[in-house]
Formats: structure tokens, sequence, C-alpha cells
């Protein structure tokens, strides 16, 4: 899959396989391409050339919001959370937008527990801490599962950015029990390579557009031409 912008190439035939229930990081210094990747899946962009296929259908024509009824959720760099707003009418909003037709507070008590936010149901959004406003939008992202239409494919864009150190804790854990507990399937864009090592089953380096190198966190930091790109020294 490519995207050109004139002669510039900001993807260039990126070939990416993300197998079920598996948790892949792609990481690359900043400009590398990763952002432009996620717009391309999650249909922000049009790829130039290539396609994006979910469980065999082709998505590559579709527009965002029909890319979402198909089961790619995504959260951006910047948080996208209604300041004016509680936390458990979110949740319940965006249960509704994927079509449930009962949402009890007891449903939606159920799915900001599995986010651990449980306890700010009532607080507005705009007060939230960073970190807690990244749960939030986990917890909008698998509010379809209240409609029995969970997600398939969770697009995380760097979700420790901005971040406090003393929340990222919390914050990890949650998403290895998304991942290792409901059985998710994540991509995500992320700088922190202690969160990268301790969540991704594999990892993807991008480098000026292309697909630098794939495989286990590993083999991958151990890779000297990984390194000289990404690092620019021995890890």
């Amino acid at each position: 899959m490519s995207w050109h912008v004139g002669a510039v190439r900001i993807v260039d035939e990126v070939c990416l396989t993300v197998t079920e229930g598996e948790f892949l990081a792609v990481i690359g210094p900043n400009g590398a391409g990763k952002t432009s990747l996620f717009n391309l899946v999650s249909g922000v962009r049009r790829a130039t050339s290539g396609a994006v296929r979910l469980d065999g259908r082709d998505l590559t024509r579709l527009p965002p919001h029909r890319r979402a009824r198909g089961g790619i959720a995504r959260t951006f760099q910047s948080s996208s959370v209604f300041p004016t707003m509680t936390v458990a009418e979110h949740a319940e909003l965006a249960a509704r937008a994927a079509g449930a037709r009962r949402v009890t507070g007891r449903r939606v008590a159920g799915l900001l527990a599995r986010v651990r936010l449980e306890h700010r149901a009532d607080a507005l959004a705009g007060g939230l801490s960073h970190g807690d406003k990244r749960k939030l939008e986990l917890a909008m992202l698998l509010a379809p599962t209240l409609a029995g239409a969970g997600p398939r494919l969770l697009l995380l864009d760097e979700p420790m950015a901005g971040v406090a150190a003393e929340e990222t804790g919390e914050l990890t854990a949650v998403l290895r029990e998304v991942h290792r507990e409901e059985g998710r399937t994540v991509l995500m864009v992320e700088h922190h390579m202690d969160i990268v090592l301790g969540l991704a089953d594999r990892v993807a380096v991008m480098h000026h557009g292309r697909l630098l190198a794939v495989g286990s966190p590993a083999a991958v930091m151990a890779d000297a031409t990984v390194q000289d790109a990404y690092v620019g020294e021995a890890l």
C-alpha cells in the first residue's frame, strides 16, 4: 500500500498483515509515516495504490464511518472527548451510536470497569487527567460490544502521548487486559519503547515511509539496520 503527495512518497509500498488476536506495535522516527499508515487503514486518507482488507473484505474504497462499522476502531494522537459531558454519558453515547437499543446504567458501569474508570462515571471529561481521557477513549472504542458488535481491530495512535509517568503503568495494564483477556487485535503506534516491549507480540519498524523490519521485539531491537535508522546506537 502506498500514498503519494505529488512526487513525495509518504507511505511507500508498505505490506503489513496483522493476525487475529495479535498486538502489533509500529515504531519509527518522527516523520517515518506511522500516522499516515493509520490514516490509510482507517480511511482518513485514500491510498494511491494497494488495498486495505479486514477478514478478507476489501475496505479500500469505503469512507471512515463505513470502515468503523466494519470493525476498525481508532484513537488519535490528541485526546478527543467532550469536556462538558460526563464519563458515563460518553460511554452511553458511543454505545447508542453503535446501535445499542438498551443502554442501562449497569451496562455502562460494566463497560467503564473494563478500563478502570467506573469510579469516575459522574466526572466531567474535561476534568480528567490525560491518562483517564485515554482510558475513556478506549471505553468508547469498546462501546459497540454493548450492541453485540465489538471492534475487530483497534488502532491506537500514540496512546501514551502526554500521559504522566505515574499513569502509564495503569494505562499499560488496561491495554494488556483488553488485548489478552478480551482477545482484541491491536495495532499501536508508540514511541515509548518500554511500553512497546511490554505489550507487543511483534514490532514493525517504519523509516522514510517504508517498512524496514518486522519481527519479534527482541529480533527487531537486535537488528543493526533498525538501530542505525531508529535509535542510532545499539540497544
